[in-house]
């Protein structure tokens, strides 16, 4: 993200994980933390003491983690995909790579929603910013490490 102060925008579903992320983070996760590092200090002489060293350095990532999210959540706006004419933060779109023949599906969604591996795209990705605001039958090229690909859009949903 660019501005600091800058909204987020998150689809409805993407909030839910946030929270439900942060809500584990702050009761189970820190729970388990604290019994792992209690635990380790009963071990003694903590200088040589492995355990307590991961376990503090897995409490540092966890408290960083949750300011993280909290953050996140304060400056976190939702957007409903309500319209299917032109692709917006979460819309589904079927996308034909022009060069492969192949028929691709993505979200559109937010920076903190992204997963490739789950066919969620960020509006900020390459292929994201240009899918934003086109409609069906609109071709957008991404210029990606392997050169440029070339698609063209097939349908939009919302949901």
């Amino acid at each position: 993200m660019s501005n600091e102060n800058e909204e987020l925008i998150l689809t409805p579903e993407g909030l839910e994980e946030l929270k439900a992320e942060l809500e584990e983070l702050k009761t189970v996760k820190r729970k388990e933390l604290a019994e792992r590092l209690k635990v380790a200090i009963s071990y003694g002489d903590l200088k040589e003491n492995s355990e307590y060293h991961s376990a503090k350095d897995d409490q540092a990532f966890m408290e960083t983690r949750i300011l993280q999210l909290e953050k996140t959540l304060t400056k976190a706006r939702v957007v409903r995909s309500m319209d299917a004419s032109t692709i917006s933060v979460g819309s589904f779109v079927k996308l034909n790579d022009m060069e492969f023949k192949e028929i691709v599906e993505y979200r559109i969604v937010s920076p903190a929603e992204a997963d490739v591996q789950n066919n969620k795209v960020s509006y900020e990705s390459p292929l994201g910013k240009e899918l934003i605001g086109k409609a069906v039958g609109d071709v957008v090229s991404v210029t990606a490490p392997m050169g440029v690909i070339k698609y063209e859009v097939l349908e939009i949903r919302t949901s």
